[in-house]
Protein backbone atom coordinates (compact mmCIF):
# COMPACT_ATOMS: atom_id res chain seq x y z
CA UNK A 1 0.00 0.00 0.00
CA UNK A 2 2.12 3.24 -1.21
CA UNK A 3 1.75 6.24 1.43
CA UNK A 4 -0.12 9.12 0.27
CA UNK A 5 2.14 11.67 1.17
CA UNK A 6 5.33 12.46 3.63
CA UNK A 7 5.17 15.05 6.27
CA UNK A 8 8.60 16.29 7.61
CA UNK A 9 6.69 16.58 11.18
CA UNK A 10 4.99 13.11 10.99
CA UNK A 11 6.81 9.62 9.77
CA UNK A 12 5.25 8.02 7.69
CA UNK A 13 4.87 4.11 8.02
CA UNK A 14 5.63 1.65 5.51
CA UNK A 15 4.27 -1.55 5.49
CA UNK A 16 6.85 -4.67 5.29
CA UNK A 17 5.67 -8.28 5.27
CA UNK A 18 2.62 -6.96 7.09
CA UNK A 19 4.73 -5.20 10.04
CA UNK A 20 5.42 -1.64 9.97
CA UNK A 21 9.31 -0.72 9.41
CA UNK A 22 8.80 1.41 12.93
CA UNK A 23 8.88 -1.98 14.24
CA UNK A 24 10.50 -3.69 12.66
CA UNK A 25 13.86 -4.30 13.52
CA UNK A 26 17.00 -2.21 11.13
CA UNK A 27 17.65 -4.23 7.77
CA UNK A 28 14.99 -6.66 8.70
CA UNK A 29 12.13 -4.93 6.17
CA UNK A 30 12.18 -2.67 4.10
CA UNK A 31 14.55 -3.79 0.77
CA UNK A 32 16.69 -1.57 -1.34
CA UNK A 33 13.80 -1.67 -3.92
CA UNK A 34 11.43 -0.52 -1.82
CA UNK A 35 13.46 2.37 -0.29
CA UNK A 36 14.09 3.29 -4.18
CA UNK A 37 10.36 3.50 -4.88
CA UNK A 38 9.65 5.33 -1.24
CA UNK A 39 12.53 8.00 -2.76
CA UNK A 40 11.12 8.78 -6.15
CA UNK A 41 7.76 9.21 -5.00
CA UNK A 42 9.37 11.74 -2.76
CA UNK A 43 11.15 13.59 -5.51
CA UNK A 44 8.00 13.33 -8.19
CA UNK A 45 5.81 15.33 -5.64
CA UNK A 46 8.68 17.70 -4.16
CA UNK A 47 11.33 17.91 -6.65
CA UNK A 48 13.61 18.68 -3.96
CA UNK A 49 14.09 17.48 -0.31
CA UNK A 50 16.28 18.11 2.72
CA UNK A 51 17.53 15.17 5.10
CA UNK A 52 14.40 15.82 7.15
CA UNK A 53 11.97 15.11 4.21
CA UNK A 54 15.22 11.88 3.12
CA UNK A 55 15.12 10.58 6.86
CA UNK A 56 10.92 10.66 6.58
CA UNK A 57 10.75 8.61 3.43
CA UNK A 58 12.75 6.06 4.33
CA UNK A 59 11.61 5.96 7.87
CA UNK A 60 15.02 6.07 9.57
CA UNK A 61 17.54 8.81 11.41
CA UNK A 62 21.05 7.36 9.62
CA UNK A 63 22.43 9.33 7.11
CA UNK A 64 24.55 6.51 6.05
CA UNK A 65 21.46 4.65 5.03
CA UNK A 66 20.33 7.74 3.33
CA UNK A 67 22.98 8.07 1.07
CA UNK A 68 23.27 4.63 0.82
CA UNK A 69 19.86 4.99 -1.01
CA UNK A 70 20.62 7.94 -2.68
CA UNK A 71 23.61 7.47 -4.60
CA UNK A 72 22.64 4.28 -6.85
CA UNK A 73 20.20 6.71 -8.20
CA UNK A 74 22.35 10.03 -8.63
CA UNK A 75 21.68 13.05 -6.74
CA UNK A 76 22.88 16.56 -6.83
CA UNK A 77 23.65 18.71 -3.87
CA UNK A 78 21.91 22.27 -4.03
CA UNK A 79 25.45 25.19 -3.98
CA UNK A 80 22.72 27.44 -2.06
CA UNK A 81 21.54 27.18 1.02
CA UNK A 82 24.89 25.28 2.57
CA UNK A 83 23.90 22.54 0.31
CA UNK A 84 21.04 21.59 2.56
CA UNK A 85 18.26 20.56 -0.24
CA UNK A 86 19.35 17.39 -2.81
CA UNK A 87 17.73 16.37 -6.01
CA UNK A 88 17.86 13.35 -8.39
CA UNK A 89 20.30 13.89 -11.43
CA UNK A 90 17.68 13.36 -13.82
CA UNK A 91 15.08 16.33 -12.68
CA UNK A 92 16.92 19.50 -13.17
CA UNK A 93 16.42 21.31 -16.31
CA UNK A 94 20.27 22.99 -16.34
CA UNK A 95 19.93 26.29 -18.12
CA UNK A 96 22.98 26.80 -20.90
CA UNK A 97 24.82 27.77 -17.92
CA UNK A 98 24.33 24.77 -16.17
CA UNK A 99 22.48 25.69 -13.66
CA UNK A 100 18.68 25.18 -12.16
CA UNK A 101 16.79 26.68 -9.43
CA UNK A 102 13.34 25.38 -7.74
CA UNK A 103 11.72 27.41 -5.02
CA UNK A 104 14.41 29.79 -4.32
CA UNK A 105 17.30 26.34 -4.13
CA UNK A 106 20.27 26.67 -6.60
CA UNK A 107 21.64 23.72 -8.29
CA UNK A 108 24.10 23.18 -10.73
CA UNK A 109 25.10 20.45 -13.22
CA UNK A 110 28.80 20.85 -11.20
CA UNK A 111 27.47 19.78 -8.10
CA UNK A 112 29.56 22.35 -5.36
CA UNK A 113 29.50 25.91 -6.22
CA UNK A 114 33.37 26.04 -6.28
CA UNK A 115 33.44 23.71 -9.06
CA UNK A 116 30.93 25.44 -10.68
CA UNK A 117 32.43 29.18 -10.52
CA UNK A 118 35.78 27.42 -10.93
CA UNK A 119 34.16 26.54 -14.81
CA UNK A 120 32.31 29.79 -15.64
CA UNK A 121 35.48 31.77 -15.03
CA UNK A 122 37.53 29.13 -17.38
CA UNK A 123 34.70 29.19 -19.95
CA UNK A 124 34.47 32.98 -19.60
CA UNK A 125 36.45 34.01 -22.97
CA UNK A 126 36.57 37.17 -21.34
CA UNK A 127 37.11 36.59 -17.89
CA UNK A 128 34.65 37.10 -14.77
CA UNK A 129 34.00 39.90 -12.66
CA UNK A 130 32.85 39.33 -8.97
CA UNK A 131 29.56 40.97 -10.11
CA UNK A 132 29.01 39.02 -12.62
CA UNK A 133 28.99 35.63 -10.92
CA UNK A 134 26.70 37.24 -8.43
CA UNK A 135 24.47 38.02 -10.92
CA UNK A 136 24.88 34.46 -13.16
CA UNK A 137 25.18 32.50 -9.62
CA UNK A 138 22.54 34.63 -7.75
CA UNK A 139 24.72 34.43 -4.54
CA UNK A 140 27.85 36.44 -3.41
CA UNK A 141 31.40 34.20 -4.31
CA UNK A 142 34.26 36.64 -2.48
CA UNK A 143 35.03 33.68 -0.05
CA UNK A 144 34.74 30.95 -2.89
CA UNK A 145 37.12 33.06 -5.44
CA UNK A 146 39.37 33.40 -2.38
CA UNK A 147 39.30 29.59 -2.07
CA UNK A 148 40.18 28.68 -5.79
CA UNK A 149 42.55 31.48 -5.99
CA UNK A 150 44.31 30.11 -2.87
CA UNK A 151 44.24 26.54 -4.16
CA UNK A 152 45.73 27.70 -7.63
CA UNK A 153 42.81 26.97 -9.59
CA UNK A 154 42.13 30.19 -10.89
CA UNK A 155 44.32 33.31 -11.34
CA UNK A 156 43.24 37.20 -11.20
CA UNK A 157 44.17 40.39 -12.98
CA UNK A 158 43.49 44.09 -11.06
CA UNK A 159 41.65 46.26 -14.13
CA UNK A 160 39.83 48.97 -13.46
CA UNK A 161 39.94 49.08 -9.49
CA UNK A 162 38.56 45.60 -9.49
CA UNK A 163 39.39 42.03 -9.74
CA UNK A 164 39.16 40.07 -13.22
CA UNK A 165 39.09 36.47 -12.67
CA UNK A 166 40.40 34.44 -15.12
CA UNK A 167 41.81 30.62 -15.73
CA UNK A 168 45.24 29.14 -13.58
CA UNK A 169 46.43 28.71 -17.10
CA UNK A 170 49.04 31.26 -18.46
CA UNK A 171 47.82 31.05 -21.78
CA UNK A 172 44.61 31.03 -21.45
CA UNK A 173 44.38 33.67 -18.41
CA UNK A 174 46.44 36.05 -21.18
CA UNK A 175 43.87 35.43 -23.56
CA UNK A 176 40.89 36.25 -21.35
CA UNK A 177 42.65 39.86 -20.08
CA UNK A 178 43.28 40.23 -23.78
CA UNK A 179 39.80 39.72 -24.74
CA UNK A 180 38.16 42.47 -21.86
CA UNK A 181 40.92 44.68 -22.20
CA UNK A 182 39.62 44.74 -25.97
CA UNK A 183 36.14 45.25 -25.27
CA UNK A 184 36.62 47.19 -22.66
CA UNK A 185 35.40 47.38 -18.59
CA UNK A 186 32.36 45.28 -18.32
CA UNK A 187 29.08 47.38 -18.81
CA UNK A 188 27.27 48.56 -15.50
CA UNK A 189 23.95 50.13 -15.47
CA UNK A 190 25.97 54.02 -15.32
CA UNK A 191 27.66 53.33 -18.35
CA UNK A 192 25.95 55.60 -21.23
CA UNK A 193 23.86 54.04 -23.63
CA UNK A 194 25.99 53.98 -27.34
CA UNK A 195 24.56 52.80 -30.55
CA UNK A 196 23.03 49.67 -30.86
CA UNK A 197 25.27 47.18 -33.15
CA UNK A 198 22.77 45.08 -35.88
CA UNK A 199 25.35 42.26 -34.88
CA UNK A 200 24.18 42.11 -31.07
CA UNK A 201 20.81 42.14 -31.73
CA UNK A 202 20.85 38.06 -32.29
CA UNK A 203 22.82 37.01 -29.36
CA UNK A 204 20.75 39.44 -27.20
CA UNK A 205 17.52 37.88 -28.55
CA UNK A 206 18.79 34.38 -27.76
CA UNK A 207 19.64 34.93 -24.62
CA UNK A 208 16.50 36.50 -23.82
CA UNK A 209 14.83 33.13 -25.01
CA UNK A 210 17.20 30.75 -23.13
CA UNK A 211 16.24 32.81 -20.30
CA UNK A 212 12.50 32.50 -20.24
CA UNK A 213 12.19 29.94 -17.61
CA UNK A 214 13.62 32.39 -14.93
CA UNK A 215 12.69 35.85 -15.42
CA UNK A 216 16.02 38.11 -17.01
CA UNK A 217 16.41 41.46 -16.51
CA UNK A 218 18.46 43.83 -18.78
CA UNK A 219 21.73 43.75 -16.43
CA UNK A 220 21.46 39.77 -15.94
CA UNK A 221 20.99 39.50 -20.13
CA UNK A 222 24.40 42.09 -20.50
CA UNK A 223 26.63 40.30 -18.14
CA UNK A 224 25.69 36.72 -19.57
CA UNK A 225 26.75 38.15 -23.16
CA UNK A 226 29.89 39.93 -21.49
CA UNK A 227 30.77 36.18 -20.50
CA UNK A 228 30.35 35.02 -23.84
CA UNK A 229 32.62 37.55 -25.62
CA UNK A 230 29.53 39.70 -27.16
CA UNK A 231 30.45 43.60 -26.20
CA UNK A 232 27.03 44.75 -24.92
CA UNK A 233 25.65 46.96 -22.36
CA UNK A 234 22.46 47.13 -20.39
CA UNK A 235 21.39 49.82 -21.77
CA UNK A 236 21.55 48.24 -24.82
CA UNK A 237 19.96 45.49 -23.81
CA UNK A 238 16.93 47.30 -22.87
CA UNK A 239 16.68 49.06 -26.10
CA UNK A 240 16.12 45.49 -27.59
CA UNK A 241 13.41 44.85 -25.25
CA UNK A 242 11.70 48.31 -26.33
CA UNK A 243 12.48 47.77 -30.22
CA UNK A 244 11.35 44.20 -30.51
CA UNK A 245 8.47 44.37 -27.83
CA UNK A 246 9.95 42.08 -25.16
CA UNK A 247 9.15 43.91 -22.10
CA UNK A 248 7.56 41.23 -19.90
CA UNK A 249 4.18 42.65 -18.57
CA UNK A 250 2.86 41.47 -15.15
CA UNK A 251 -0.76 40.23 -15.69
CA UNK A 252 -2.95 42.19 -13.93
CA UNK A 253 -4.47 41.06 -10.48
CA UNK A 254 -7.72 38.89 -10.32
CA UNK A 255 -10.69 40.64 -8.09
CA UNK A 256 -11.84 38.46 -5.12
CA UNK A 257 -15.08 38.43 -6.24
CA UNK A 258 -16.30 37.25 -9.82
CA UNK A 259 -18.09 39.61 -12.16
CA UNK A 260 -21.11 38.58 -13.86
Amino acid sequence: MDPIGIDVHKKESRICYGVTSRLASPGSCCTADEDRQALSRLFQRRKIADLDHLFAALDTRSRMTVFRRLSPMGYVSSYSHAGRYYTLRDIPAFDPDGLWQHAGVLFSRDGTLKKTVARLVEEADAGQFHRELHVRLRLRVHNTLADLIAQQRLGREPLDGEYLYVGHDGVRAAAQIARRVEMGRAPTPAVKERALASAAVIPVLVEIIHGTVVRLDALDVAARLVARGVAVTSAQVEEVFRRYGLVKKTAPARSRRSRH
